[in-house]
C-alpha cells in the first residue's frame, strides 16, 4: 500500500472526530437529559443502520422504537429495563426475516451499551465517563497508528481484515496509560490500569462484532453519516463494547473505586 493511500482517510477522520468530540463534550458537560437525549438519538441511529444492513422492514420506525425504549429504560425502575430494551429488539427481529436472530442480539447489545452510558453518568459522575471515553479513544488512536506504521500479522482476519496484532497491542498499552493517569483522581489505585486494558480489549471486541455483522451482510460501512468513519455504528461500536464491560465489572463488584 502506498504512503498516500495508507493515510488517505486521516484528514476526514480527524475533522469528523473533532466535531464529535466537541458535541460529546458539550452534552457531557450539560448532563441530565441533554446527555441522555444524545444517547437515545445515537441508539436510534445505530438501530436504523442495523436494520438497513440486515434488511429489516421499516428501519426508520425501528430506530425511533429503540430511541423511545431507551428513554423509557432510563426513566423506569431497574427491574423493567431489560424487558423494555429486549421488547424493542424482539419487535425489530420480526421485521428482519431470516436475520431476525442476529438483529435481536445485535440491537439489544446496542441498547444495553447505550443504557450503560446513561447509568454510569448518573451513578458515578463525569470523571468515570471521561475515563471510559478516553480508554476507547486512546486505544483506537494507538491501534490506528501502530497498525499502519508497524503492520504485521492480522489479529482476526476472518472478521476484521485491517486489524493487526501490533495495533491491538498498542491499543491495550494506550488503555493502560489512561488507567494510570486516572487511577489517582478517581481513587481507584493501580488496579485501574488492568481494568482499563480489559475495557480497551472489550472495545476492540465491540469493533470486531460489528465487523462480523458487516461481513455477514456484505457492506463496507454501516452507513455514510460520518465522513472518514462511515456510520454511527462504525464510530461507536467500540464504545458499546467497552460500556458493556464496565457494566458487567461494576455489577460484579470488581471495579476499583466504583461502588
Amino acid at each position: 500500500m502506498s504512503s498516500s493511500a495508507r493515510w488517505s482517510d486521516l484528514a476526514p477522520r480527524l475533522l469528523s472526530g473533532l466535531a464529535m468530540a466537541v458535541a460529546g463534550a458539550v452534552a457531557l458537560w450539560s448532563g441530565g437529559w441533554i446527555f441522555k437525549g444524545m444517547i437515545c438519538a445515537l441508539a436510534g441511529l445505530m438501530t436504523w443502520e442495523a436494520a438497513r444492513m440486515l434488511v429489516a422492514k421499516g428501519p426508520v420506525a425501528l430506530g425511533l422504537l429503540s430511541a423511545v425504549a431507551l428513554a423509557l429504560a432510563l426513566l423506569l425502575p431497574g427491574m423493567v429495563v431489560l424487558p423494555a430494551l429486549a421488547a424493542a429488539a424482539l419487535v425489530g427481529a420480526t421485521q428482519a426475516g431470516r436475520e431476525g436472530g442476529v438483529y435481536a442480539v445485535f440491537v439489544l447489545w446496542v441498547l444495553l451499551g447505550c443504557y450503560g452510558f446513561g447509568v454510569l453518568l448518573d451513578a458515578a459522575g463525569l470523571g468515570w465517563i471521561a475515563w471510559l471515553v478516553l480508554v476507547v479513544v486512546v486505544s483506537d488512536v494507538a491501534g490506528y497508528f501502530a497498525g499502519r506504521i508497524l503492520g504485521g500479522p492480522k489479529f482476526w482476519p476472518r472478521f476484521s481484515p485491517k486489524k493487526t496484532w501490533s495495533g491491538t497491542l498498542a491499543g491495550w498499552a494506550g488503555a493502560g496509560i489512561v488507567g494510570l493517569i486516572f487511577s489517582e483522581p478517581l481513587g481507584a489505585g493501580a488496579g485501574l490500569v488492568v481494568i482499563s486494558m480489559l475495557v480497551g480489549f472489550a472495545g476492540q471486541m465491540g469493533d470486531i462484532a460489528e465487523s462480523a455483522v458487516k461481513r455477514r451482510t456484505g457492506v463496507k460501512d454501516s452507513s455514510h453519516l460520518i465522513p472518514g468513519h462511515g456510520g454511527v455504528l462504525d464510530r461507536f461500536d467500540a464504545m458499546l463494547g467497552a460500556a458493556m464491560m464496565v457494566m458487567i465489572l461494576w455489577m460484579a463488584g470488581v471495579m476499583p473505586g466504583l461502588t
